[in-house]
C-alpha cells in the first residue's frame, strides 16, 4: 500500500508531539511537513516549521489538526481550496464555528471528534444506552478532570457524552444543558444536565457520567493514562478518511457503531 502523506499542524503542542511520535512507528503514513502558528528556527522531525499555507499543505493527502478553534478555521480555508483531508481533534468551537466546519465538509472530506480514543468512543456509545434504557426517572451529570493547561471547559468529550445523554431521550444538548461548574469537590444532579470540570497537575484525561434515580446510581467512567491512545486514534481517523466523500464524519462512522 502506498504511504498517505501527513500534515500535523501545532506541531509545538502536546498532541501535534504526540502525533509526531506516533506518525513514526505508523506503516501507513509519511510525515511530509509540520505547522506552528509562528516561526519555528529548529527542525520537528527532520522538518522545518511552517506557517499553515498553501505551500506547507501542498503535498498532504491528509492533515491532522489539533490545535484551537482559530488554527483549524484557518486550516479548513486553505484546506478545501487544495481539496484536501482534514481530522480534526481540536475543541471548544462556538455554535458559529461548528456551522463553517459544517459549510467546509461539503467540500472536502472531515473527520471532527472531541475525543480520538476508541474507550471514549466506547463510552459515549454506551451512554447513549444508557440514558435511553433508564428513561426519565433519572437525572443525570458528567463530571471531566485533566491537567492544569487545558483551556475549554466542559472538555470536548464531556460534551460528547452530554449529546449522548440528550441523544438517549431524543433530545438536543443545547434544550437540557444544565450548568457548567468549575473546579468543584461535588455538585448536584438536576433536571437538566450539569457538567463540572477540574483542572490539575499533569492528568491526561478522566471521565465520569453518572444516573440517579434516587434509590440507585449507575455510573459510566473512562480514565486515560497515555496519550498515544489518541494520536493513534486519530491515524486510525486519518487512514478511514482517504477514501471518502466531503461530509462530515466522526469517530462513530470509523468503529461503525450504529
Amino acid at each position: 500500500m502506498k504511504k498517505i502523506n501527513l500534515t500535523i499542524t501545532g506541531c509545538l503542542g502536546r498532541m501535534g508531539q504526540q502525533l509526531i511520535m506516533s506518525s513514526k512507528t505508523a506503516k501507513n503514513f509519511k510525515l511530509v511537513s509540520v505547522t506552528e502558528n509562528r516561526m519555528v528556527n529548529k527542525e520537528i522531525a527532520g522538518l522545518k516549521p511552517q506557517l499553515n499555507s498553501k505551500n506547507a499543505f501542498k503535498n498532504a493527502n491528509v492533515i491532522i489538526d489539533f490545535t484551537v478553534p482559530k488554527c483549524t478555521l484557518e486550516v479548513l480555508k486553505i484546506a478545501s481550496k487544495l481539496k484536501k483531508r482534514v481530522v480534526i481533534g481540536t475543541t471548544g468551537f462556538s455554535k458559529k464555528e461548528e456551522k463553517l466546519i459544517k459549510k467546509y465538509s461539503r467540500k472536502i472530506p472531515i473527520l471532527k471528534a472531541g475525543n480520538m480514543s476508541l474507550g471514549v468512543n466506547l463510552l459515549v456509545y454506551l451512554t447513549e444506552i444508557a440514558s435511553e434504557s433508564l428513561g426519565n426517572n433519572f437525572l443525570s451529570k458528567v463530571f471531566e478532570v485533566h491537567h492544569k493547561h487545558k483551556k475549554d471547559h466542559p472538555s470536548g468529550t464531556a460534551l460528547m457524552l452530554g449529546k449522548g445523554i440528550a441523544a438517549g431521550k431524543n433530545k438536543d444538548l443545547s434544550k437540557i444543558m444544565g450548568k457548567k461548574y468549575f473546579n468543584r469537590k461535588s455538585f448536584p444532579y438536576s433536571k437538566k444536565i450539569n457538567f463540572n470540570s477540574l483542572r490539575k497537575g499533569k492528568i491526561i484525561g478522566k471521565h465520569e457520567v453518572k444516573f440517579s434515580s434516587g434509590k440507585e446510581i449507575v455510573t459510566l467512567n473512562h480514565e486515560s493514562f497515555d496519550r498515544a491512545l489518541y494520536s493513534e486514534g486519530a491515524l486510525t481517523a486519518a487512514k478511514w478518511l482517504i477514501n471518502k466523500k466531503p461530509g462530515l464524519y466522526s469517530m462513530r462512522n470509523v468503529l461503525n457503531f450504529k
